[in-house]
């Protein structure tokens, strides 16, 4: 069971919301969002409603301020748990619907260009697992939540482009 909590000003402070499900409008519940404490899970916050807008991947801990998430702004409108498991497997591809060549991953991958000579992804398939990918390596710029499924070209997965600089696995954070 997850369990997070949005305060409205920095360090904490101000009024807040418990949750521990997921919610496609917070809207209601606070006006910005300036710090989370995640009692625990693993949970994926979007900046508009119905699960849209940048998506900022938090795990158990302490945020004291949104750019502590890398936040571009205080705003967080829906929020969803992310349920966790032990094996992981993707699939990416070169080209849209699942053409061009093809890698297998397993294992996070903090710079995809340095590991396998990738510098876009235009599809992928979930075989097993929850994954984020990030713009940039190293695990920065825009976060993308993946669930199992099929991605046939990169705006399935709400990208506006194919840069896919590092992916990583979502891990159990209890």
């Amino acid at each position: 069971m997850g369990k997070i909590i949005f305060f409205e000003d920095k360090n904490f402070q101000g009024r807040s919301y418990e949750c521990s499900s997921d919610c496609s409008d917070l809207h209601s519940f606070f006006n910005r969002c300036n710090s989370i404490r995640v009692v625990n899970g693993n949970w994926m916050l979007y900046e508009r409603p119905n699960f849209t807008g940048h998506q900022y991947f938090l795990r158990k801990g302490e945020y004291p301020d949104f750019q502590q998430w890398l936040g571009f702004n205080d705003s967080i409108r829906s929020c969803r748990l992310i349920s966790s498991v032990r094996t992981h497997k993707i699939r990416i591809y070169e080209r849209e619907d699942f053409r061009g060549e093809m890698l297998e991953i397993t294992e996070d991958c903090p710079i995809l260009f340095e590991q396998f000579n990738y510098h876009e992804v235009h599809s992928c398939n979930i075989l097993e697992g929850s994954w984020i990918f990030y713009e940039l390596p190293n695990y920065r710029g825009r976060q993308y939540y993946l669930k199992p499924g099929e991605y046939k070209r990169f705006t399935e997965w709400g990208s506006q482009n194919n840069k896919v600089g590092s992916l990583r696995r979502i891990m159990d954070s209890y």
